[in-house]
């Protein structure tokens, strides 16, 4: 069933090398602005969300759009939503072919319940669920990015418990998630030591580096965190030295999609420009907590509400508008970024980026 769901997946990201799909197959969701973290680089958490979707709704909406394959939780903090078990369930239960499932976390919930949740979503069958851990430096540096004093520990801690679930659980994988700012950068390989130190069997291929950007939707976001280009170039191209040396075929054609991602993140940082046209409202889309969609999470172009369209997505991606936006993506007028939210579903829908 799995390797079907794969070859599902994969035909559908080697179709979208030909041709605009007639259906996303990668959503991306947010399903809660609650956060209790007090980053650095973002304002997020000062949000009080009231009037988000409820299970019921998410539920509709899952009913009524049966064709990801792709499904990308973001928040927020997911596990702030009690119901995310129920959330997934719901995905997983009316979208057949779905392959694959990530979540994000800031690790700051009860572990026990986030751990428990987890083996509950495992069990659902989902071929591959892939958390991400944020970790933004060394221990000093992390509490203080976050505003948290202990979340590197805590941090650690839910990576060591991930590897303990792993061993019942071959379709989990982990990884930790690096945003290099104006406050960390040139500080990853401090990172990676101390973390090291915590987990000896950690490798440069745990870890997914990200560069911190500005979002027109998350306008919460603070703009005076971006790092130094020199400096994160520089960071960045002894990274990929470092990640290759310990590549090995064992880990499989996400390694090379991430290398093409790294890869293409040095262009975007030399050049300023988005280094291959998106894929945005051809194989994916974004959606709020209040059923907002837009065609990605970098770009505040509102196209419609779930809740005006009896959660059917067909009315929002046929519209006017979204056809509007796919003009200004063909004509490079979307807002120049390179983030793993959209970098992915691109590089699959433009296989020769994978070959250099």
């Amino acid at each position: 069933m799995s390797t079907t769901k794969l070859a599902g997946l994969a035909l559908t990201a080697i179709r979208s090398n030909f041709g605009q799909l007639k259906k996303p197959y990668k959503l991306t969701f947010s399903i809660t602005f609650k956060c209790q973290s007090r980053c650095k680089t973002c304002d997020i958490w000062q949000l009080k969300p009231t009037g988000e979707l409820s299970l019921d709704e998410i539920r509709e909406f899952a009913r009524n759009n049966r064709d990801f394959r792709w499904f990308e939780i973001t928040g927020g903090e997911p596990f702030l939503r009690q119901d995310i078990v129920e959330i997934v369930k719901a995905f997983h239960e009316n979208n057949k072919g779905m392959y694959l499932l990530t979540i994000p976390t800031n690790s700051l919930c009860n572990q026990d319940m986030i751990i428990g949740k987890i083996e509950q979503i495992l069990q659902l069958g989902i071929p591959k669920v892939v958390m991400t851990i944020s970790l933004d430096g060394y221990r000093e540096m992390h509490d203080t990015l976050r505003g948290i004093p202990g979340n590197f520990d805590r941090a650690i801690g839910m990576y060591k418990r991930l590897m303990e679930l792993k061993k019942s659980h071959p379709n989990l994988f982990f990884f930790f998630g690096y945003t290099i700012s104006k406050y960390n950068q040139g500080q990853f390989e401090k990172c990676f030591d101390g973390v090291k130190k915590e987990i000896p069997a950690i490798t440069y291929n745990d870890f997914h580096v990200n560069v911190g950007q500005i979002s027109e939707y998350y306008n919460n976001t603070k703009e005076d965190f971006v790092a130094d280009r020199g400096i994160i170039a520089q960071e960045l191209i002894e990274l990929m030295e470092k990640r290759e040396k310990q590549f090995s075929f064992t880990l499989g054609v996400e390694a090379k999609i991430e290398s093409s991602f790294l890869k293409n993140l040095i262009r975007y940082i030399n050049t300023g420009k988005m280094p291959m046209k998106s894929r945005s409202l051809d194989a994916s889309l974004f959606m709020d907590s209040y059923g907002n969609i837009y065609p990605s999470v970098m770009w505040q172009r509102r196209m419609g509400n779930i809740r005006d369209t009896g959660f059917k997505l067909d009315q929002i991606w046929n519209s006017d508008g979204a056809n509007d936006v796919r003009k200004l993506i063909k004509e490079g007028k979307e807002p120049d970024n390179w983030t793993a939210c959209e970098a992915y579903q691109t590089i699959v829908g433009d296989m020769k980026s994978m070959l250099w």
